[in-house]
């Protein structure tokens, strides 16, 4: 049975969230504008979009995200979450993400606007792990976890079910870390190519004392991560992996090489 706590979380937030006044939008004549449909006014935001008109990129994008069009409602949350080309503020960009999972929530993982449903949900959990600044949105673990639980158990979104790994991976105020559950959320994503969770996985494989015998697997999930992490913000995935492997014996290093190798070709193979 699906988990539809994060629908009823989101009712009573929204209810303290109006969205405001409909944008107007003109994309030439009268007799253009009342032709232009809300998709037709979604391509020619996102036209304008990667042309670097940025603002009539956000004409285009409200009129279609006014009148239903999920793909405008995520873009224009994406570029406020952002500041690109707009101003950055963060409950605009809630705002639109919540309408998002409010009317989109039971959309099936196969349709087409499903990714931008599932990413809206996990936008909006990752607020709930923060809160945004003097707003009604405060930070809340668990509504977050509840959020973060649906989209990785009905979308089987690997953002989700990574981010749902590091709170159980962490605990919070009022529960307990769970290592087992993180790293059953952990893996799912680690699977799809999730490379902070292939590394997050790799590390608790190896270090944490939960899992002895894992530790062939923690350097596997570790190396396969490491080609991925640029910058600094991976640099722990760096000194992660190179820890482990100059802790792990010969036997473990060659057979955790190898089944890194065999698993980077079939991930290869299956593209």
């Amino acid at each position: 049975m699906r988990n539809t706590n994060a629908i009823l979380c989101l009712a009573g937030i929204l209810a303290l969230l109006p969205f405001g006044a409909s944008y107007a939008f003109d994309p030439g004549a009268a007799s253009e504008k009342a032709q232009t449909t809300p998709t037709e006014a979604f391509r020619l935001g996102a036209r304008a979009y990667f042309a670097g008109n940025k603002q009539k990129a956000v004409d285009a994008l409200s009129f279609a995200a006014e009148n239903g069009v999920p793909a405008a409602q995520w873009k224009l949350g994406r570029m406020y979450a952002d500041g690109d080309g707009v101003a950055e503020d963060d409950l605009k960009a809630f705002k639109y993400f919540s309408r998002i999972a409010s009317q989109h929530a039971d959309d099936a993982p196969s349709s087409s606007q499903a990714p931008y449903v599932a990413s809206a949900f996990v936008a909006i959990g990752s607020y709930y792990l923060t809160g945004i600044q003097d707003t009604a949105v405060k930070p809340n673990i668990r509504r977050a976890r509840e959020i973060f639980t649906y989209a990785a158990s009905y979308f089987g979104n690997a953002d989700a079910q990574y981010n749902l790994g590091r709170i159980y991976l962490e605990g919070s105020p009022d529960d307990p870390p769970d290592l087992r559950m993180a790293a059953r959320w952990l893996k799912l994503a680690a699977l799809k190519g999730h490379y902070q969770a292939q590394a997050t996985l790799g590390k608790l494989l190896f270090f944490d004392e939960t899992f002895p015998s894992n530790r062939i697997r923690g350097l596997m999930w570790l190396t396969i991560a490491l080609p991925h992490a640029h910058g600094d913000k991976d640099a722990w995935i760096v000194d992660t992996q190179e820890r482990a492997f100059s802790l792990a014996g010969e036997a473990e290093r060659r057979r955790a090489m190898t089944l890194a190798q065999r698993w980077q070709e079939k991930a290869v193979a299956s593209r």
